[in-house]
């Protein structure tokens, strides 16, 4: 974690205010408090767009947008059109922040590729960073320089590498995985026996919706995975029955809000658009939904969120230190755990497939 971020946002940019809305929820802050947050935001907003771009004397050169501006505004322009990750496009955000910083007030257009190499350096022989976190850094400046500043990255040879050595994951005992999900409240309990019995990612559990679950078949559906790609899993027999019960008090709720009149939850994309009435269907709930609603300023709404991620974390996180377990336990931990189990059982086939990549693969993930 840095100790002090980078906005993600400019003041004048209003995608800001649905991730604040979020995070207000996943805090359990009052309806009437995420409403009134919504509306002094929304006016602050209002205010900006209508505050005049230049000065009465004509000097526009005082108000007009920084350079550095320009550059983050570009970017999350050629994140979306790419349709990356809104995680990539915090990460990418981070770095180049970070970047700037180090470059102490150079403009933009007077970047070279030697400036790139003496940061990249600077994280290497400076900073100590592991090798994944250069990476991430070479990643970003690889994207600020080809596709906003356009221009030449040829990095080969100059830059020094930090070392690179093997990661052995952290992997808990069948025993361990138990005490640590009996410690569990519902429904953060059933949120790990899928990481642990299907091999999820966190995200993609928490992303689940009901469309996704087949109980006849037995299948779990994975879509916009790591990499916007979809895939199937096999789903545990032994968690069926609280997978069954778990999705009757989900509908239940859903009834609730159809009652209240909510607007749906929220859809990925530009779906809500295209399928005007889908987001108040059974089908695109959330299996893991949020405890409150977040209101949607400028419509004047109430839609769901599934459930967040750092309120899952924190729940782990304390069922850990209950169990007594001396390892660094996180989400991904889980999954790990099951690609142990299976990269040592037999396969007729001479090889495990998990989901759609081999084990092997699926294992550096």
């Amino acid at each position: 974690m840095v100790a002090s971020s980078p906005s993600r946002y400019t003041p004048r940019d209003s995608d800001s205010l649905e991730p604040f809305l979020q995070k207000l929820a996943s805090k359990n802050q009052p309806l009437d408090a995420q409403k009134q947050a919504a509306r002094s935001v929304a006016l602050y907003y209002q205010t900006m767009r209508d505050a005049p771009l230049a000065p009465p004397g004509g000097n526009v050169s005082k108000l007009s947008e920084p350079p550095w501006d320009t550059v983050f505004r570009k970017l999350k322009e050629e994140i979306r059109v790419r349709q990356y990750s809104p995680k990539t496009l915090a990460t990418y955000r981070i770095w180049i922040e970070q970047f700037r910083k180090f470059l102490r007030g150079k403009l933009p257009g007077t970047l070279t590729a030697d400036d790139a190499v003496a940061y990249l350096t600077h994280l290497a022989t400076e900073q100590h960073v592991a090798a994944s976190t250069q990476n991430q850094a070479f990643n970003a400046l690889l994207f600020l320089y080809r596709h906003i500043l356009k221009a030449d990255y040829d990095l080969k040879g100059k830059v020094v590498r930090a070392r690179q050595k093997r990661y052995i994951p952290v992997v808990l005992t069948r025993e361990e995985v138990d005490r640590v999900i009996g410690r569990l409240p519902y429904p953060f309990n059933l949120v790990v026996s899928l990481l642990y019995g299907c091999g999820l990612r966190m995200f993609e559990a928490l992303n689940l919706r009901v469309g996704c679950l087949n109980f006849d078949d037995g299948i779990l559906t994975v879509h916009d995975g790591k990499g916007k790609k979809d895939r199937a899993v096999p789903l545990p027999e032994r968690l069926m029955p609280e997978l069954k019960g778990h999705m009757e008090r989900v509908s239940a709720l859903f009834e609730r809000d159809l009652k209240a009149g909510f607007a749906g939850v929220f859809m990925p994309g530009a779906l809500d658009r295209k399928w005007k009435s889908a987001s108040r269907e059974l089908v695109w709930q959330w299996v893991f939904p949020a405890k409150t609603l977040t209101y949607v300023p400028g419509k004047n709404e109430y839609r769901r969120y599934h459930m967040h991620e750092s309120v899952f974390q924190k729940a782990l996180r304390a069922a850990v230190l209950q169990a007594r377990i001396p390892k660094r336990v996180t989400a991904h931990t889980f999954r790990h755990r099951l690609i142990r189990r299976v990269a040592h059982t037999p396969h007729p086939c001479g090889a495990f497939t998990f989901g759609e990549s081999p084990c092997a693969a699926t294992l550096a993930a």
